[in-house]
């Protein structure tokens, strides 16, 4: 039995905001195990003496959820379940002077860049050796990879970079080993992320090397799925496009948030593009690959945006009938450029318009669904739960996408697995089947 050093404090780090978030907590946490320290990640019930809570600042609903949470572990300190509260992460490299005043209960703030200085509370160092090394937090079947941090764009009303700082590639040699340790952990389907993945390379090889990086990635023994998130359509790489055609472990799946398709508006919000070289691209991408699903996100109610501009993105949305889209309500952030502009739509509309695109998109989500019924999909079990099994095929995303159930009560599959599952089945955001594939494993239980 591990036993735990003299002097040592058990740590429990929250994670609020992103999956880009969630692999600095694993960083973290390897980090401190590195050096001895007894370190969780979300811990229910545990005899922790130290939280470390890591934030998110992107918009007004984030912020307040990270705020509530840690004025939830200043209160629990209080009452004698901590003895003491570290927060880090995007608000606290924000905001870090003015929540120390409002919340003294805190005993130390930290921003995005400062885990050598928060590792100092414990005594501990940055162990260059454990670079590649994460305590992973998530399934163990698949996990996370950022290949960069910041971002450079200057789209009106992000403040990520802020936050963040410019952007900074992962050399490639980094990133495959960091994914040969994941692989040998077991994972088997990684999800690439950055602020923008699209951007990768330009720093440090002088030019956009997304597409090398994947295919060093898709040569990884064990990697069953590749999945590449955040690309930015302005300056997209058209070269990835014959990577992911060419590659069969690299998902059918491209995350490009588009945030709008009015030409004023797209100008308004500094994306670099237009409505005409948006469509270029995404018929570009659905012509090299048929058999895509392309997520996107939406921003509605942005200074400037009228009715009449958003009705040209609900009529660009029903266009594209994209597979999966997101919405996102205009959050008014300090010291944006968009800050410096009237913040003139209001709460109700951008509520409004929101609900509706969300309205349009369960209708496009519903029709596409359908047309998968009878069909046969490779499908990676997730997890057992309430008596189904809730797997993903190659389109879908863990926790934003859809999910395909199948009745653990009539089947039994293993967690971590891919199975051939027919659909028999669909709603709007979800897919029902059944197992065919008897090599996997599928057992037929005696019930039926």
């Amino acid at each position: 039995m591990k036993t735990k050093k003299q002097g040592n404090k058990k740590v429990n780090v929250i994670t609020l905001g992103c999956a880009k978030n969630l692999v600095d907590s694993e960083v973290l946490v390897s980090q401190l195990k590195g050096n001895g320290i007894e370190a969780f990640h979300e811990q229910k019930n545990g005899d922790n003496q130290i939280a470390i809570i890591n934030t998110c600042g992107f918009i007004g609903d984030a912020k307040q959820e990270s705020i509530d949470t840690i004025l939830q572990y200043v209160e629990a300190k209080k009452a004698g379940m901590y003895e003491k509260v570290y927060v880090m992460g995007c608000l606290s490299q924000r905001y870090r002077n003015e929540l120390g005043n409002e919340i003294p209960g805190v005993d130390a703030w930290f921003g995005t860049h400062e885990l050598p200085q928060l590792l100092q509370k414990f005594k501990a160092t940055y162990r260059d050796e454990l670079v590649g090394e994460r305590a992973t937090s998530t399934s163990k079947h698949y996990a996370y990879i950022k290949i960069s941090e910041g971002c450079d764009r200057p789209c009106s009303f992000c403040a990520i970079p802020l936050m963040r700082g410019n952007h900074v590639s992962r050399p490639i040699e980094e990133l495959v080993q960091e994914a040969k340790n994941l692989a040998d952990k077991g994972v088997r389907e990684l999800l690439v992320i950055a602020q923008d993945t699209t951007y990768y390379g330009l720093d440090l090889y002088k030019k956009r090397n997304l597409s090398e990086l994947l295919k060093r990635l898709s040569d990884i023994k064990g990697l069953e799925w590749i999945r590449l998130h955040y690309a930015f359509p302005a300056g997209f790489p058209m070269d990835i496009l014959d990577v992911m055609a060419e590659r069969e472990n690299i998902c059918n799946y491209l995350d490009i948030p588009l945030q709008h398709a009015s030409d004023k508006m797209l100008k308004i919000m500094r994306r670099g593009t237009d409505k005409k070289r948006t469509e270029d691209l995404l018929l570009s991408v659905r012509t090299k690959i048929p058999d895509i699903a392309i997520r996107t996100t939406m921003l509605v109610g942005h200074p400037g945006e009228t009715k009449k501009d958003f009705e040209e993105l609900m009529e660009f949305t029903n266009k594209w009938k994209f597979e999966r889209l997101g919405v996102f309500t205009y959050s008014h952030e300090e010291d944006t450029h968009a800050f410096t502009m009237k913040d003139n739509v209001a709460t109700k509309t951008k509520d409004d318009r929101a609900a509706k695109l969300m309205n349009l998109q369960q209708d496009v989500s519903y029709e596409l669904n359908r047309q998968k019924e009878g069909k046969v999909f490779k499908v990676l079990i997730d997890r057992l739960e309430s008596g189904q099994y809730i797997g993903r095929t190659e389109y879908d995303s863990p926790e934003v996408d859809n999910e395909v159930l199948i009745d653990a009560g009539k089947y039994r599959l293993k967690i971590g697995d891919f199975a051939q599952i027919r659909i028999t089945g669909a709603t709007e955001f979800d897919l029902h089947g059944i197992p065919i594939d008897k090599i996997n494993a599928i057992i037929r239980l005696k019930t039926l």
